[in-house]
């Protein structure tokens, strides 16, 4: 399989024809698929080829990008951009051993809002969560200091 996956990949870099590929939204999509969906939001494709030739190619096609981050979930690889570019994402997807469906998608508002206010939310109930554990730790030791006896002042 390595032996494969490394023949995929030598083929991809040396041979010009083989390496070029289409575009989607600035993203790169790999040749020779068959078309699902296209909206101007979202293209889909499915290809017979394997995981790991699939993934080689996007690894190769992105390797200079440093804002791409590539994430491995249970049955597809998620590729994420951190940058300001068009796309969001590309979501690598195991529909069987030999059939990968490939879905690039437009980076959109209603994401970036949603994430902005799951931060803003995260925040104050971390705040809240620090508050309750300062008042129940203030009350702990202001009974515990309460049950020693003070010490009575001396006078001359």
């Amino acid at each position: 399989m390595r032996k494969f996956s490394l023949i995929v990949l030598l083929t991809f870099l040396f041979l010009p024809g083989v390496s070029s590929s289409e575009e989607f939204l600035s993203a790169p999509v790999l040749p020779g698929g068959n078309v699902v969906s296209k909206s101007p939001e979202r293209l889909e494709i499915a290809y017979d080829l394997t995981l790991d030739q699939v993934i080689a190619f996007y690894r190769q096609a992105l390797e200079k990008e440093p804002n791409v981050k590539f994430r491995d979930r249970k049955g597809q690889v998620y590729i994420e951009d951190h940058a300001a570019r068009p796309w969001h994402s590309i979501r690598l997807v195991r529909n069987s051993p030999g059939n990968i469906t490939v879905v690039t998608m437009k980076d959109n508002w209603t994401w970036i809002i949603g994430t902005l206010v799951l931060r803003f939310i995260g925040v104050f109930v971390v705040l809240l969560v620090l508050y309750v554990a300062m008042v129940i730790s203030g009350s702990v030791l202001s009974r515990i200091g309460s049950r020693q006896k003070q010490p009575s002042a001396v006078t001359p």
